[in-house]
């Protein structure tokens, strides 16, 4: 989905503006500075400072790496054509900028593009030719942004986390994947099996200041964090431990949630079934608990690949003690690269 590279059309403007936030820097970013780039001999890139990014929202990259992004691109594709700026208020230099002749917008922007022109006439300077750039649609049929990004929904080209090829399997994980499994997929903080509040206070104190939804998995991690007070924002359980049935007193109590799901996934395997009530979990405003006739020991696979960035996924690993990832990029390319290799029924 990467846009062209080509630049010899005719160019008609000398030095044309950008203005952004550029969080998890992706092709829809590309392809604005791609217009830009085709019709000015110049561009400046302004990039909004952390505190306009953030009132945006949580999980919102640095702008140290929010500039990376732009720079590390913009070095390939135009490495004499461009200056990149720190954007210090909505407007920033635009108002009084006297060699600039353009500005490039998309279609929710062009209003401010607007008000910047009406200040430089006020200023006594000519208005800048307004260049509006297509957006770039992803494969789900949105425009890619980096909000979707941060949603979870799709990768910084627009493609999916789960691949459409998947969407509606059965999909059943094959042997040669055990070892893979072994491996955590975070964070392990050990504990004995028989005191799981030792691992789990470790992890709460380590969980990061902003993050997302709590979501856990297996029935000693959600009845720990239970006990300690802590309800996770999604639960899964499934009546067992280590494919052994729990004894009455060590179950999930299930009325200690108001909104509560059952599904059938056998183990070893990702259901369809599953797949939906994970997504249908993600978007409720109360906490929920999700409990599996069968095995939920792979939720972490789809969860990994629907939730957003920022939330954190708690897991038991047999004998050493919990897991935790703060969900990243990283994790979602895992995910899916590790779905993939799983046998569709």
């Amino acid at each position: 989905m990467a846009p062209s590279t080509n630049m010899e059309e005719e160019r008609h403007y000398r030095r044309c503006l950008i203005g952004g936030t550029f969080d998890r820097f992706h092709s829809g970013h590309q392809l604005l500075i791609q217009t830009a780039l085709r019709q000015a001999d110049f561009i400046e890139v302004h990039v909004t400072n952390d505190a306009m990014a953030q009132a945006k929202g949580g999980w919102i990259e640095s702008l140290e790496d929010r500039m990376e992004g732009v720079l590390s691109w913009l070095s390939v594709i135009a490495s004499k054509r461009h200056e990149v700026f720190v954007l210090e208020n909505p407007h920033g230099p635009a108002p009084l900028h006297e060699l600039a002749d353009s500005i490039v917008a998309t279609a929710e922007t062009i209003s401010r593009c607007h008000h910047i022109n009406n200040e430089r006439i006020e200023n006594g300077l000519a208005s800048l030719h307004i260049i509006e750039a297509p957006h770039m649609m992803d494969e789900l049929g949105g425009i890619l942004s980096s909000s979707r990004i941060r949603n979870g929904l799709v990768d910084t080209e627009g493609h999916p986390w789960i691949p459409p090829s998947l969407n509606g399997k059965t999909l059943r994980m094959p042997a040669v994947l055990d070892d893979e499994f072994k491996t955590p997929m975070g964070e392990l903080f050990e504990g004995p099996e028989d005191a799981p509040e030792v691992a789990l206070s470790a992890m709460l104190e380590s969980l990061p200041v902003n993050h997302g939804a709590l979501i856990a998995v297996g029935d000693v991690t959600v009845k720990g964090l239970m006990d300690m007070g802590i309800q996770p924002d999604i639960a899964f359980i499934d009546g067992q431990t280590k494919r052994t049935e729990l004894a009455d007193e060590l179950k999930v109590n299930p009325d200690q949630y108001s909104l509560r799901r059952t599904v059938k996934n056998p183990p070893s395997v990702l259901t369809p079934e599953l797949l939906d009530v994970i997504q249908w979990s993600l978007i409720q405003d109360e906490p929920v608990l999700v409990e599996v006739d069968g095995e939920e020991d792979l939720a972490p696979m789809y969860i990994l690949a629907t939730a957003p960035l920022g939330t954190i996924i708690v897991y038991g690993q047999p004998r050493k003690g919990v897991v935790m990832r703060v969900l990243d990029i990283e994790a979602k390319h895992r995910s899916r690269n590790l779905l993939i290799l799983f046998e569709v029924e």
